[in-house]
This record gives C-alpha cells, structure tokens and sequence, in this order.
C-alpha cells in the first residue's frame, strides 16, 4: 500500500467503516498544496478491497492533474464506497459517510461519480457541508459534456485544419448522462455518429434520435472513424484496442482511458492524436468547483470553454517537442503541483 502511495505521490489514505450501515469505504487523497482536495465518490462493487483502494488511489491522481491543467485552487482527492452485498438503508449509508468526510476538517470535498447520484449527494450533506452536486447545486453532466465537445472542436482544428465537425464521422463508446448528451451535441454539430453502450434501450434511443448507426459494444474499437470517443469506463485504450482502431483521435469523457502510461506513447507512434482524458473531460470537475465556490453559471460556462484553449495549445507543445500528448500533459500537470508545493514549503 505505501509503495502504491508513494510511486503516486499520494499524500495519504483513510479508512471508515460502518457495522451498522454497511459502509465501507476509502478516502484517497494525492494533493492539497493547491487548495482542499475535491474529487468524486463512486459506490460500485469491487472484487476485493485491494481493487478499491487502488481504484481511488489511482482516480485521486487523475483529479489532482485534471484541477492543475485546469487552474482551479484545488488539489485532487477520490471515494470509493464498496456496495454492499445487502443494503438496508442507502440513506443513512450516505449519512455514515458524510461523517467520514466531515472528520478530515475540509481536506476532501466530494461529488458524483459512479453509482452514486444527486440524492447520495443530498444525503452526505446532513453530515457535512464538504460536499457538491447536490440538488441545489445542480448536475455536472452537461457541463462535461460541453467540455469535451470544446475539446474535440480542438481536436479537429489540429488534426484536420478545420473545427467543423460537418459530415465528420465519430465512433462514441457509451451513453451515460454525458455520452448521451454529448451525442447530441456531435449531432446538432453535423457529424455522423457510429454508438455502442450495454443498455439496448439506450442504443435504440440514439439511433432514431440522432440517425445513428449502431455496434456491438466489442466492436466499436474497429469502426473506422475520424474520431473515436469513448465515453464508458477507463483503461479500455490498451495494446489490443489501440492496433484496432481506425481512427485519426481520440477524444472523449472517460476516466483513465490508457491502460497504464506507455499506451499514449503507442497512440503517438500510430499518428493518432489523443486528447487527454483528464484535460478534456474537467469541465464536470470545473463545474462542481466552481458551484461550491458560489461561482455563476455564466463564470463556469466561461472556464469551462477555456478547455478549448488548453487543449490547443497542449497539442503545439507537445508536436513542438516531438511527443506523446499524454506525456507533455503530464509534465505540465507535475509542474503546476510542484510549484505549490515548493511554494508552501517556503511559506513555513
């Protein structure tokens, strides 16, 4: 566990658990030098409690990178509630753990993620008030959504000269709150879009709703596709999938799309341009900052279009110094944390 945390430069790990709820959950925290550390919660099932505490290990890098390229005061954190074989009551679960949260003084800040949804959030806020994405607040999909629709405009203007995603034909993998929406901005915008997810009822939405064509979910990953956008579960860009892609980018709103850091380097030395998932998909991240701050919506609208720009601008750096995306986007998130850190280093 310490080698997990310290090849991570995870800060620290904090455990909770509930006989009378059921609740068994984990706090990863990797930063706080640029601000309290926010990050979302997830309640899924995990195979053993090592698979979950990898999980939010991983995850709360992710989310200190994503608010670093994203310039918001915040380091980055991450839940995860192990779901329960029996469930009596969700609501006071949710209580339980907005204890847990409450006890850490403000380091961690929660929100949405899988399997969790705004109720949870409205729960969690009867035990703390270190908590976003509740019903007052509003959700965050959208915004993701819109940050990644910026995102690939960006993609487009690099890779094909031109940001009109007119007749383009997209391959987008998984259609969730943001999948979904996004969808039907790709449409509103011209492109042609090729969809896949688990819930068939979903699939037959889109299809008549944005005229699109659909695939078994095995075989998105060979459509050929100016842009393949995968919007379902992280690591699904691994060896395998990547020499079967036919496609000119990789953009979309999925958590950790590379299977492990190596596979941006094999998107580069293919010729396919790959947005970064933390970049891209930070305007929910942004959003959810932002409400807690009491920000406007006019104020996270503006931020969140700022994703445009950073990606653009990641992309001449990284062709400027001849490698991967991922990897100039990683040194650029390292760098933004290690001036906070050495920043408040000096002031002690």
């Amino acid at each position: 566990m310490f080698k997990q945390m310290e090849s991570t430069g995870l800060q620290d790990l904090h455990f909770w658990q509930d006989s009378t709820t059921g609740l068994q959950a984990i706090i990863a925290i990797h930063d706080t030098f640029r601000g309290p550390a926010i990050g979302g919660c997830r309640f899924i099932s995990y195979p053993d409690t090592s698979a979950a505490i990898t999980d939010a290990i991983r995850l709360a890098k992710g989310m200190s990178y994503k608010a670093a390229l994203a310039g918001l005061p915040y380091g980055g954190g991450k839940s995860v509630i192990i779901k329960p074989v029996k469930l009596s009551s969700r609501t006071q679960l949710m209580h339980s753990f907005g204890r847990f949260i409450d006890s850490l003084g403000g380091r961690y800040i929660t929100a949405m993620d899988s399997g969790t949804q705004v109720s949870d959030m409205d729960d969690i806020a009867n035990s703390t008030a270190y908590v976003t994405c509740t019903q007052a607040m509003g959700d965050p999909s959208p915004a993701t959504a819109q940050g990644v629709f910026e995102g690939i405009l960006a993609s487009a203007q690099f890779r094909f000269g031109s940001a009109s995603l007119a007749n383009i034909h997209i391959a987008l993998q998984g259609l969730g709150h943001v999948g979904y929406a996004l969808a039907k901005q790709l449409h509103a915008a011209g492109a042609r879009l090729t969809i896949t997810d688990i819930d068939a009822d979903k699939v037959a939405q889109a299809v008549l709703e944005f005229n699109a064509s659909a695939v078994a979910a095995h075989d998105i990953y060979d459509v050929e596709a100016d842009i393949f956008c995968p919007c379902g579960l992280g690591a699904i860009l691994s060896s395998d999938t990547i020499g079967r892609l036919k496609c000119a980018i990789v953009a979309g709103s999925a958590n950790n799309q590379l299977a492990d850091p190596q596979q941006g380097d094999l998107l580069y030395r293919r010729n396919i341009l790959y947005a970064p998932d933390y970049l891209i998909n930070a305007g929910g991240l942004i959003f959810v900052a932002l409400k807690h701050n009491g920000q406007s919506n006019s104020a996270i609208r503006q931020k969140v279009a700022q994703i445009h720009t950073s990606l653009s601008e990641l992309y001449q750096h990284a062709d400027a110094e001849q490698q991967s995306t991922s990897t100039i986007a990683d040194i650029r998130a390292e760098a933004l944390i290690q001036q906070a850190r050495l920043a408040a280093s000096q002031a002690t």
